[in-house]
């Protein structure tokens, strides 16, 4: 029985060492990370993340991509923090109960329309809207539906959001482009009809999955040309620290083989602050991998 009990021991003992493992990193704020993170590409955080044992995990499918790309200035590119948001296919009648073709039913229509957007399909995360916001949204399924459009996308831009991640559900792709709004989705996923008599919201600030990906609220989110990479809170720090480093030395080696080759300096190999100095000023570990 002794040995019994210590076949089934060992494997919770491992388990709850795991567990205990990813919860050791220092607790620190958005500002933090958001720092930590800056400029971050997601090949050197999929990197990172291999190298604490998460292999495979936190890639979105190559589906979700960026709907535009600024290779000059990497503009489509963003880090920042997740809030999150649900909607799915209403269950509810998809009209008001008038004929529409009827002019003088407008007013019905009207009514009707305004208490879908402000009551059954409207947007609670925007109060969670902060400077380094990344809006993480899953609206599979949601009836051909145009969740985001142009002038909501500007208006959480205006409250701080960095960029969009979402199933689908975007409409006004033009002038979301024209705009420079950074926007990563399936675009064969892509919304034309407005949120009412289609969709309602079901979830805020709960965790969702885009692209196969579990992410919650708080969690880290990277989106370049590579795709999207959604970092846990737990393991942020020294994800982002080994990404860093990673990111520091291709800029060193990638700036040598310019300078040989003749190629004109760019931001991309612009020099970064020494790794250890860096960490430091963040009030961070200056070596992640020592113990």
């Amino acid at each position: 029985m002794r040995n019994l009990f210590i076949c089934f021991a060992l494997p919770v003992f491992l388990l709850s060492s795991l567990v205990a493992a990813g919860q050791d990193e220092p607790e620190v704020s958005d500002e933090i990370l958001l720092e930590l993170y800056r400029g971050a590409r997601v090949a050197d955080v999929v990197d990172g993340m291999a190298t604490v044992g998460y292999t495979g995990i936190g890639v979105m499918n190559p589906e979700i991509a960026p709907l535009w790309k600024d290779v000059k200035d990497m503009s489509h590119r963003f880090s920042g923090i997740a809030v999150t948001v649900r909607y799915g296919p209403t269950n509810r009648p998809m009209y008001p109960g008038a004929d529409l073709t009827d002019p003088a039913n407008y007013e019905v229509y009207r009514e009707w329309r305004g208490y879908w957007y402000w009551r059954i399909s409207d947007e609670p995360f925007r109060e969670y809207i902060e400077p380094g916001t990344v809006i993480v949204m899953d609206n599979r399924d949601d009836n051909d539906t145009g969740s985001t459009g142009s002038k909501n996308i500007m208006d959480w831009q205006e409250r701080g959001a960095v960029g969009l991640v979402s199933a689908g559900g975007v409409r006004d792709i033009d002038e979301i482009i024209l705009q420079r709004n950074p926007v990563y989705t399936n675009y064969f996923e892509r919304g034309r009809g407005e949120r009412i008599g289609r969709n309602e919201v079901i979830d805020v600030q709960r965790p969702v999955v885009v692209g196969g990906v579990l992410v919650h609220p708080g969690d880290v989110v990277v989106a370049d040309s590579d795709g999207v990479v959604v970092v846990p809170r737990r393991v942020a720090v020294r994800v982002g620290q080994i990404a860093y480093m990673e990111l520091v030395d291709d800029i060193q080696g990638r700036r040598e083989l310019y300078e040989r080759l003749g190629y004109e300096f760019d931001e991309t190999v612009e020099l970064r602050e020494d790794p250890a100095v860096f960490f430091r000023r963040l009030g961070l570990p200056p070596y992640p991998n020592n113990p």
